[in-house]
């Protein structure tokens, strides 16, 4: 039995930690919000105090936070306390630079480390079918993969240091311009005279399939499990999607290439965040683009 320092007990993190829980894992959680940390402990982790001192009783450290500076200030706090021959796995969605600079604190306290952002959403946390994306020296990933299975359907090694961060923003970035052109599509079909069922049952299986129609569409009716059909609660709130795009943006500003349809959908989803909608599932950018959001 492994034990697993779990930072960091939100939307996210909380299933994970409880996935690990039940596979048999021995779960020490902190978070600062007390009704999350009494949720782990019903779940079945054990709380710790502080977040250095679930670091110093485990063998790994998962963190799950909301930003790289979250990031960087706890593994910073933590990391003299781990033990020797500790694996660190940051699971949190951030820019690469950080993710680079927390690989660099890491190295330099002895400590092997790795980033693997997550895809599929609380639903995926939940039902332990996330996908992780990892970046990190062969050694870490070989090290953290038994435990990722237990969180997890597909676990891929993207590269070296910040790669994981890398794929997950092109990752959305992909996702959140092809909601984008789905939305444009379903709201001019309604337009036409044409029902959202049957432009469903056409693009479904011709070229313009894709992940956000298949299994997000973002009318309700074709896909009962999309949250088109459950008042656009998240799901993967808008908020969320922006905050991708933006880390999306930024690196491509750092690195010098042209993401006109990027730039685009961060702009969309930040009027849609903006109009009062963040919390919405970000397929409800739908009834921003009727012109008409609810």
């Amino acid at each position: 039995m492994t034990a697993i320092a779990f930072i960091g007990l939100g939307n996210m993190g909380g299933p994970m930690a409880a996935n690990l829980v039940k596979a048999g894992h021995r779960v020490i959680g902190f978070d600062l919000v007390e009704s999350l940390r009494a949720q782990a402990a019903t779940n079945g982790a054990g709380i710790a105090p502080s977040g250095r001192e679930a670091a110093a009783a485990a063998d790994i450290v998962v963190t799950m936070l909301p930003a790289g500076q979250h990031v960087l200030s706890v593994w910073d706090d933590i990391l003299p306390a781990a033990r020797p021959g500790a694996l660190f796995i940051d699971c949190s969605t951030i820019d690469v630079d950080s993710a680079r600079r927390a690989h660099e604190a890491a190295k330099s306290a002895g400590i092997a480390s790795l980033d693997a952002p997550v895809s599929g959403g609380v639903g995926g946390a939940k039902a332990a079918s996330l996908t992780f994306m990892c970046g990190g020296a062969e050694t870490a990933f070989a090290a953290a993969r038994p435990i990722l299975e237990k969180m997890g359907k597909r676990i891929v090694h993207c590269g070296e240091a910040g790669a994981g961060q890398a794929a997950k923003i092109c990752n959305n970035m992909i996702l959140g311009a092809t909601m984008i052109v789905t939305c444009e599509a379903f709201a001019l079909a309604e337009k036409l005279g044409l029902s959202g069922q049957a432009l469903y049952d056409v693009a479904s299986t011709a070229s313009g399939q894709s992940w956000s129609l298949t299994s997000y569409c973002p009318v309700p009716g074709p896909v009962p499990a999309s949250p088109a059909n459950n008042g656009y609660r998240p799901g993967f709130a808008a908020a969320l999607m922006l905050k991708d795009l933006k880390l999306a943006q930024e690196a491509a500003l750092a690195a010098g290439a042209s993401t006109p349809l990027g730039a685009a959908a961060a702009q969309l989803y930040g009027l849609f965040a903006a109009s009062g909608h963040a919390g919405d599932d970000f397929s409800g950018i739908i009834n921003f683009i009727r012109g008409a959001p609810r």
